[in-house]
Formats: C-alpha cells, sequence, structure tokens
C-alpha cells in the first residue's frame, strides 16, 4: 500500500469543508482534480473514505478513524519542516572546533553566547590543545573539525586552508598579586632573571624553550622554569599560590583577580588570531553560522580585524 502524502493533506481539507467544490477552492484545484485524488486515496487504503450527501459530504467510520491520525501526521510534518528550517539556516545542528587554551579564553565565551542566544539547538564541541601546528589543525584537514580558533603560525602550515584574521591577542607576564614585583610601576626582563617561572607545554609562546629565546633575544641567560605542564588552570592557580612568574593572555588574567600583569617595558608581544577551515569541504549551515559569529564578535570585542 502506497501512500502520497499530498492526497492524505487534500483528503483532511475536503474533511474540514465537508464539501469537495468548496475544497477545491481552498486548495486552488479543480473539482475533478480533487476528486481524483480522493478516488486515489481511497484505491490505496482499499475503502471508501467519503459518501455524499445533499449538503456535501460525510466522512465514513475509515474516513473519520484516518482523520484523526491526519492530524497527528500533519503535526509531525510541519515538525520536520520545522527541523529542516532549522538545519538548512543554521539554528540547529553540531559544531566541532578546535581552539588554543588562551584563545579560547579571549573569545569563544563569548561567541558561544551569541550563537546560543540566536540558535538554541546548536550544540558546540569544543576541544582544546596546546599545539595547533601538532593537534589541531592535522585535526582539520581530516574532517574531525570544522573549524579552528588559535593565533596565527607559520603560513606554511595553513596551506590549503582558508585563515581568517580575527583580533589580537596581547600576552603579559604575571604574577600573583603578593609578590614582591607586584607593586612595581616598571620593570625589564633582567629584573626577572632570577625568578621562577611556569610553562606550558607544546605552545609555541608559553613553552619553556620559548621563554628561554625571549631572555636570550635580550643577552640574558635562561630562565629557571620549575613547573611545565598544559594544563593553564594549573599554571594560573600555581602562580597565585607561590612566587613563580607566568606568561600569559591579558584577556585571561581577568579571570583571575589574585594575579597581576608585570609592567615589562622591554617586551610586548602581540599575536593575532584567525580562524581556520577547509575550503573544499562541506560545511554545515550550523558551522557556517558559528565561522560568521565568530568573525562579528570579534569585531564587537576588538574592532576590525588586524
Amino acid at each position: 500500500m502506497k501512500l502520497d502524502v499530498r492526497d492524505i493533506e487534500y483528503f483532511a481539507v475536503v474533511a474540514k469543508n465537508g464539501h469537495v467544490g468548496r475544497a477545491a477552492e481552498q486548495l486552488g484545484l479543480s473539482q475533478p482534480a480533487l476528486s481524483k485524488s480522493l478516488r486515489r486515496l481511497e484505491r490505496s487504503l482499499g475503502t471508501k473514505l467519503v459518501k455524499k450527501t445533499p449538503k456535501g459530504v460525510d466522512l465514513t467510520a475509515v474516513g473519520g478513524a484516518l482523520l484523526s491520525r491526519v492530524r497527528g501526521l500533519q503535526l509531525t510534518l510541519e515538525d520536520i519542516a520545522r527541523e529542516a528550517a532549522d538545519l538548512s539556516e543554521g539554528r540547529a545542528g553540531r559544531v566541532r572546533v578546535g581552539a588554543d587554551p588562551a584563545v579560547a579564553v579571549a573569545i569563544l565565551p563569548e561567541v558561544c553566547s551569541a550563537l546560543l542566544a540566536s540558535a538554541r539547538k546548536v550544540t558546540v564541541s569544543v576541544t582544546l590543545a596546546t599545539s595547533t601546528a601538532g593537534i589541531l589543525l592535522p585535526a582539520l584537514r581530516r574532517g574531525e573539525l570544522d573549524a579552528v580558533v588559535s593565533n596565527i603560525q607559520s603560513a606554511a602550515l595553513y596551506n590549503g586552508l582558508v585563515r581568517e584574521p580575527l583580533c589580537n591577542n596581547e600576552y603579559v607576564v604575571y604574577c600573583s598579586t603578593t609578590h614582591r614585583l607586584a607593586r612595581r610601576k616598571s620593570v625589564v626582563l633582567a629584573d626577572l632573571v632570577n625568578e621562577g617561572w611556569v610553562g606550558t607545554e607544546g605552545t609555541t609562546l608559553t613553552s619553556p624553550q620559548s621563554l628561554t629565546e625571549i631572555f636570550a633575544s635580550h643577552g640574558l641567560p635562561p630562565p629557571r622554569i620549575a613547573l611545565t605542564s598544559d594544563s593553564g588552570l594549573l599554571n594560573h592557580r600555581t602562580v597565585a599560590a607561590t612566587d613563580l612568574l607566568g606568561f600569559g593572555t591579558k584577556r585571561m588574567l581577568a579571570l583571575y583577580p589574585d594575579l597581576r600583569a608585570l609592567p615589562v617595558r622591554d617586551h610586548h608581544q602581540i599575536r593575532q588570531v584567525a580562524v581556520s577551515y577547509r575550503p573544499d569541504a562541506y560545511l554545515s549551515p550550523a558551522a557556517l553560522r558559528f565561522i560568521e559569529v565568530v568573525k562579528t564578535t570579534a569585531r564587537k570585542l576588538f574592532g576590525e580585524a588586524p
């Protein structure tokens, strides 16, 4: 038994009007065309659905039973149509995002807030990794991620990818509010040679190697790295509880009232943040909506892209 959904919908209009002529007028069909649709539906079901009366048509017992089911079917079809519209317009679906933890703190909370306010059926899955080159971009190329939001690195890493600059992320030296240097109005890197540091493993900016290179560029001996981990939270809380120093983003410090940026006047580091994605891959409407919200949110927070 093969049923045509359109025939069922036409039957429901006939049942509502109790008259084939009025139903045909409402549907914008000719009366013969609507009668043909009714006969086709009756043949499919093997029974009569309507019977003629002096005033039009009445439903048979089977027709009445079908009508009760049609109302549920119409609600289901409306739900399907709404779900399809939500998916096609990016208001529903799943977005898989990769991000550097420092960048995630800088922008993703505001992005998720804006996205979910306008698209409550969207779910966002965020993978945090300190290594953009070693973890995030390879996952993007394999199709495991829809987009990556991270500091811009060597141009060669982005061959075959779209890379759209979003904003600048400022990196600073930070310490606990109780550190003996916390109240200094100005320091230079030479003042920090004998301090202990925390470093983030796997990153290009805050790793022990990067910190050593920064000191070497000023003709200074390498810093003493007391703790290395791939957890920004662990590093931040450790600095807050000790006399160690850390190197991280200025926006991150806003989340930790017990940390303070040191005004290092001979070192200032700004990194561009970008959203990257594959130009030749299918991007769902939800993923496209995410990318657009990332760009819009970055403009609101930081101004025009650098």
